[in-house]
């Protein structure tokens, strides 16, 4: 019987038992490093995947995940952080796990064999025509991921599949595909290795482009970061003062006055009010860089103050 990838040996786990623990330890680090570099490649389906989902959430509509085992945490890794760091609705971008939550407190083998199951948390998702959902599964060939996959196609979803096996089931399935050729593992079929890693990565990168495209990062900070905590709240200043030029005291002023939004903060601390700077945003689409762009210009020519007129 042919072997998945994923369910090869790798040359250096011979002997692996017997070697001293540094040595052990080098040898994983070495495979996961190389594991790591099979994202380059994928790039380009990165990106498209990237825009795809963007395009969906910006149309009001949601971009899901879905996975089982240790590709469905890779993906619930992602898609948790979103809200936290982007202020996108927990609805907007919901999560299929394969056995729910039940099944994170004790990893469960037989739910990824499921279809019902799979076609019961797609309903349950919202997920309609004009959406798009991320599906993992490092063997490309996982029932719960394909039922997915396949049943949201059918619905008008985008599909785009992220697998670790060439030619697999899941990347023949999807509209995009993203190939992750990360070979054998270290401990042979253990995929939260390299596998593991280097979806985490691919997600990364995806849901950073999804947040640029939002209009939810601005120089590297998150500008539509939900502040529920008090090194949020620090942080929110922190922004709010790098981007407007304000003093910390003014950045928690400005915030006080946006209840808690970063980016109409940082225009009322440049000297809009409220209202103002709700409206810029609205006219841009909540990216912060037009209205900065153009206040800075008119700065230039009118206010050395720094204030925006």
């Amino acid at each position: 019987m042919g072997l998945r990838r994923t369910e090869e040996r790798h040359p250096l786990s011979a002997g692996l038992h017997a070697l001293a623990g540094a040595e052990v330890l080098a040898r994983v680090h070495q495979v996961q490093t190389a594991a790591m570099a099979a994202v380059q490649p994928a790039i380009p389906m990165i990106v498209d995947a990237a825009e795809a989902g963007a395009r969906s959430l910006l149309a009001g509509g949601r971009m899901g995940y879905a996975g089982a085992g240790s590709s469905g945490l890779m993906a619930l890794a992602d898609c948790l952080e979103l809200p936290g760091t982007f202020g996108v609705a927990p609805d907007r971008v919901p999560m299929m796990f394969a056995g729910g939550v039940a099944a994170l407190a004790h990893m469960q083998g037989g739910v990824e064999d499921d279809p019902a199951l799979a076609l019961g948390d797609l309903d349950r998702s919202g997920l309609a025509a004009g959406d798009t959902v991320l599906c993992l599964a490092a063997s490309g060939g996982t029932p719960y991921t394909l039922t997915i996959a396949a049943e949201a196609r059918k619905r008008g979803v985008t599909v785009v599949g992220m697998a670790n096996v060439a030619d697999c089931p899941l990347l023949q399935a999807a509209d995009i595909a993203i190939l992750l050729d990360t070979g054998p593992e270290i401990i042979a079929g253990s995929t939260r290795m390299g596998a593991g890693s280097a979806q985490k990565l691919a997600l990364n990168m995806l849901s950073v482009l999804v947040g640029i495209r939002l209009g939810h990062v601005h120089d590297g900070f998150m500008v539509n970061l939900i502040a529920d905590n008090q090194k949020l709240l620090d942080r929110a200043a922190r922004i709010v003062s790098a981007l407007s030029g304000a003093t910390p005291a003014e950045a928690n002023d400005a915030l006080s006055r946006s209840a808690g939004r970063v980016k109409p903060a940082v225009l009322i601390a440049r000297g809009l009010s409220p209202e103002e700077a709700d409206k810029a945003l609205t006219q841009t689409g909540g990216h912060l860089a037009p209205i900065l762009s153009a206040s800075d210009t008119n700065q230039t020519k009118t206010q050395p103050s720094g204030r925006i007129p």
